[in-house]
């Protein structure tokens, strides 16, 4: 280690604890109340064809898929859970996505579950109007490409593409499914939606979008009192939040790659285990309170019942009472 290094070894390791630490306060929990999506900026150009799917899954290639699970197990085992980029989605977590994005008014969004299909990329970015021209044949035409040259059915990587507004699936995890349509729904409100994409893909501002969009999944979650989706939610979303905070540090200080990300994936996890046990304790809360609730109600009932049944043998005791007079 150099002079220089010495030096500056303190002021890394504190763009460290700020980059590593500060986000995740930034990031918060579970918004509350849940606000639904009411104001999409879209095109009609963008609405679906006649007999066309909202929901395009590719078929079922044995081999690929088996590659691509391999190709996926760096993720696996980031963020410790084997559904990930595991190119195998389940029915259940394409209906939590369907009902999400109908729940938020995004029509317009295209779901491809572990599909391949350039062409309909191509021709989704040249329909895409609610994205300024300069920007979908620039930006967009390089996502179009990476798409197209890497493809997520061998390489894994869920996203959502704003300049195609297309979800893009390979893991089977109804919270990082949720994530993606967060960032759906972030970018249907966003009238230049070009500007804030190529904006927001730059170092650090690319956690913004991120934490938008899991903020989002986790008070969906907690809306729709989904609360073991809400607890797996944090197990996941935290960390994967974690990676990219890792990402965005990665310029700014000396070390590898791999050691920052390991350092910013612990605690990513410690903290998503520690939220999770709390929606776990707050759901025992409700649990335990229910009993006491239902004894109040039943034994309020009951009470009911007897005045119902004696005000009755009141009035037929006094009306016999006028009957002997």
């Amino acid at each position: 280690m150099s002079h220089l290094s010495v030096l500056f070894a303190p002021r890394q390791v504190l763009i460290a604890v700020v980059f590593l630490i500060l986000p995740y306060f930034a990031m918060g929990c579970a918004t509350t109340p849940y606000a639904y999506q009411t104001n999409v900026i879209s095109h009609p150009e963008m609405a679906f064809e006649d007999g066309e799917s909202q929901f395009e899954r590719g078929k079922p290639k044995p081999i690929l898929d088996g590659i691509g699970w391999v190709v996926g197990i760096p993720g696996k085992i980031l963020l410790w859970d084997r559904r990930i980029d595991n190119h195998h989605v389940s029915e259940e977590t394409e209906v939590a996505l369907a009902e999400y994005l109908d729940k938020n008014g995004l029509d317009q969004v295209k779901v491809r579950i572990n599909e391949y299909d350039p062409l309909g990329e191509w021709r989704r970015l040249r329909k895409n109007k609610s994205v300024s021209w300069g920007w979908r044949y620039t930006a967009g035409t390089l996502t179009a490409l990476h798409y197209t040259l890497l493809p997520g059915r061998i390489i894994g990587g869920d996203n959502y593409n704003p300049f195609t507004n297309t979800i893009n699936l390979y893991s089977d995890h109804a919270a990082v499914a949720l994530h993606e349509g967060g960032h759906a729904k972030d970018f249907a409100s966003r009238k230049y939606k070009g500007t804030y994409a190529v904006a927001t893909a730059l170092p650090v501002l690319s956690l913004w979008p991120e934490a938008i969009a899991t903020n989002d999944a986790l008070g969906y979650l907690r809306a729709e009192e989904d609360y073991e989706g809400e607890e797996e939610a944090y197990r996941v979303l935290y960390p994967a939040y974690a990676t990219y905070v890792a990402g965005a540090a990665s310029p700014l200080l000396s070390y590898g790659d791999s050691v920052i990300t390991a350092g910013a994936v612990i605690p990513g996890h410690l903290l998503g285990r520690w939220k999770a046990h709390e929606v776990k304790q707050e759901q025992l809360a409700r649990l335990s309170s229910r009993p006491a609730i239902q004894q109040v109600s039943s034994e309020g009932n009951e009470f009911q019942q007897a005045q119902d049944t004696d005000e009755p043998s009141v009035v037929q005791h006094i009306h016999f009472e006028n009957e002997s007079e």
